[in-house]
């Protein structure tokens, strides 16, 4: 039986993977609060990212070499614009004052609810493409002008302080002032009746932020995998595979994002090519398929050259604390 053109057992195979992960993640490797050293982190992005690649071994094998190339193709692109997501997350843990060692587990709950939101963008895209194949024109120019606006944009970081749901949190319930630990939530006394009360936590805001944040990034990420593939299974599972070693990598990243600055630019380039290709594919290609091993070839060689390029100009800056 298939599900969005997939069979059934690809789709549980995938999510028993990522459930797998996400109980061995917390139950296992992270089951007390504590703060992450940036040399655990690297090992365990690795771990993730060699299960990620490990996963697309296997989608090769079993949905053929031009669906795997462009899964490959879909998780580098979204694990490099997971760098300017660092930052951003960064700022928010900084502006509700989220100690390091519970910052791992809102990140973990955030991919929880990355996975679930995620999943509903990608499947409405799914479904519109179906119906309105036109769709796929909006978004290669929605690509296209999006990179243009990322190499002249200012790095004016976002008010978070300010961000609407913040405020919609803060006006329909309360809001502690303080931490309690690891709680997202607590009971606290009234102050007209004395009677307890449930409370938000400012843990509980971080999470509710850094969601909506993703749901921000997707915007320009998911259009950019359905312009690779109008595959609902490729699209789906190299985003998440990409997102689900986010939280490892943040600790690393976080200490020295600060290095990636030239990045953007090698991004802008890589969405402005993914969304050119469409155009070229249809109206200049004559309806014939952009060959997938030259989009991979070129979309890796432009995010590694941003990396390259970046760490050189700012070598000799070193780390900043990731608090």
């Amino acid at each position: 039986m298939d599900w969005l053109g997939t069979p059934v057992w690809f789709w549980l195979a995938f999510l028993g993977l990522v459930v797998t992960l996400t109980a061995f993640d917390l139950g296992i490797l992270h089951k007390e609060d504590r703060e992450m050293g940036i040399s655990e982190s690297l090992k365990l992005s690795a771990f993730y990212i060699t299960i990620a690649l490990l996963f697309g071994v296997w989608v090769w094998m079993q949905k053929g070499a031009d669906l795997g190339m462009k899964y490959y193709t879909g998780f580098f692109i979204e694990k490099a614009l997971s760098i300017d997501n660092i930052f951003v997350i960064g700022l928010i843990f900084t502006t509700f004052a989220i100690p390091p060692k519970y910052q791992y587990r809102a990140l973990l709950w955030g991919i929880i609810g990355v996975i679930v939101l995620r999943g509903i963008m990608i499947a409405l895209g799914a479904a519109l493409i179906e119906q309105f194949y036109w769709i796929l024109y909006f978004f290669a120019a929605f690509l296209i002008a999006t990179g243009i606006k990322m190499l002249f944009a200012s790095d004016k970081p976002m008010d978070v302080a300010n961000n609407p749901a913040v405020r919609f949190i803060s006006w329909i319930m309360r809001v502690t002032p303080e931490l309690r630990e690891q709680k997202f939530f607590v009971r606290v006394p009234d102050s007209k009746t004395g009677k307890l009360a449930l409370a938000a936590t400012p843990l509980f805001l971080a999470l509710v932020v850094i969601n909506v944040v993703d749901l921000v990034f997707a915007v320009d990420s998911v259009p950019a995998i359905f312009a690779i593939t109008t595959d609902t299974f490729i699209v789906y599972t190299s985003n998440i595979m990409a997102i689900l070693g986010l939280r490892a990598l943040y600790f690393a990243l976080a200490a020295m994002v600060h290095r990636f600055h030239y990045l953007k630019y090698a991004l802008a380039l890589v969405l402005v090519f993914i969304g050119s290709k469409i155009f070229v594919s249809d109206f200049i290609l004559g309806g014939d398929k952009f060959p997938p091993v030259l989009s991979l070839a070129v979309t890796f060689g432009l995010i590694l050259g941003g990396i390259l390029w970046s760490l050189w100009k700012t070598r000799g800056e070193g780390t900043q604390p990731a608090h």
